[in-house]
């Protein structure tokens, strides 16, 4: 099980790391494309993408390891260590393109957001929003806070992803063949 855990892990990481660097990079030199709606598609598929690979390695490890059997709980297990592993590789990425390539991150965002604000919400809303975004770009300035973000961002969906797996992949007893 810890070989599976870290061999898909390791592969999911590199899988969601690769396409949100490239991904974070190419909108940075090309400020005139919007990194709205279409940037947190491209971004929560390519982390679906990676964590498929939950399912391929409790697959794997309950029909080739495991004699076709795993419980829900091992399964779970298994998921989360994995979504562990490729969500660690991926903040770790997220803080080497924020530091080298896109140091601004927080205050183009803040910028983006305050100005949805003004279109679309009352002047009390507008404050808060501002002083909600203030108050986001000093925790980001702190590398706890930081790490914290950047795992909100990815490890729900390994979470998510872990549980449906455990789910659909629990088995009690062998397949009779």
């Amino acid at each position: 099980m810890k070989k599976n855990v870290l061999v898909f892990g390791l592969i999911s990481g590199v899988v969601a790391s690769t396409i949100m660097a490239f991904s974070m990079i190419y909108m940075s030199k090309h400020p005139e494309l919007e990194a709205g709606t279409g940037s947190m598609v491209v971004g929560y598929l390519s982390m679906l993408i990676a964590f498929s690979l939950i399912f391929v390695a409790v697959k794997n490890f309950r029909d080739k390891q495991n004699a076709g059997v795993i419980s829900f709980g091992k399964a779970f297990l298994m998921g989360l260590f994995i979504s562990l592993i490729a969500s660690t590789m991926y903040v770790i990425t997220w803080a080497f393109v924020h530091h080298y390539y896109m140091p601004d991150f927080m205050e183009k965002y803040a910028a983006a957001m305050i100005e949805n604000a003004k279109t679309s919400g009352t002047p009390a809303e507008l404050q808060k929003t501002i002083e909600q975004m203030n108050s986001y770009k000093e925790m980001y300035k702190n590398p706890f806070f930081f790490a914290m973000f950047s795992y909100m961002e990815i490890l729900p969906v390994g979470l998510i992803v872990s549980l449906i797996t455990a789910l659909i992949l629990k088995r009690k007893q062998a397949a009779i063949a």
